[in-house]
């Protein structure tokens, strides 16, 4: 946490301060895209390429409901498991999962009803056995 600038001190060179002393303990080293140039650097920026972009990122779930938002999650984690390589992985993603239902559901989200329940692990882990053996 930074400190608060000492006083007669100006903004700048506090700032600047701050930074060198990061510097010094390797704060900035192998940050992700060290050395790389900017994505879209050098490219026209769309009117609200910045709303586009978080969209993107949320998976276009910004905006909706929590109770729809963790709809399409539980949708993903299913998905997600039943692609798992091993039974631990799947258990270990609708465990997961699970947990974050059951808590919706003794704290309800805002948005339309929920109407989701835990899923069954073992039918789940079942139905990916049988999914895999017909690939």
């Amino acid at each position: 946490m930074t400190q608060r600038k000492p006083p007669g001190m100006g903004f700048e060179s506090w700032i600047d301060r701050q930074i060198r002393e990061a510097q010094e303990r390797g704060e900035f080293d192998d940050l992700p895209g060290a050395g790389k140039p900017l994505p879209g650097a050098g490219e026209a920026l769309e009117e609200d390429w910045w709303i586009k972009r978080k969209v993107r990122e949320e998976e276009g779930s910004a905006g909706l409901p929590p109770s729809l938002v963790l709809r399409r999650r539980a949708e993903t984690a299913r998905a997600r498991a039943l692609a798992a390589t091993t039974d631990e992985e799947a258990r270990s993603i609708i465990e997961r999962m699970n947990a974050e239902i059951l808590d919706a559901l003794r704290k309800p989200l805002s948005g339309p009803p929920l109407n989701l329940m835990p899923f069954d692990v073992d039918v789940l882990l079942r139905e990916r056995k049988g999914t895999s053996r017909g690939q």
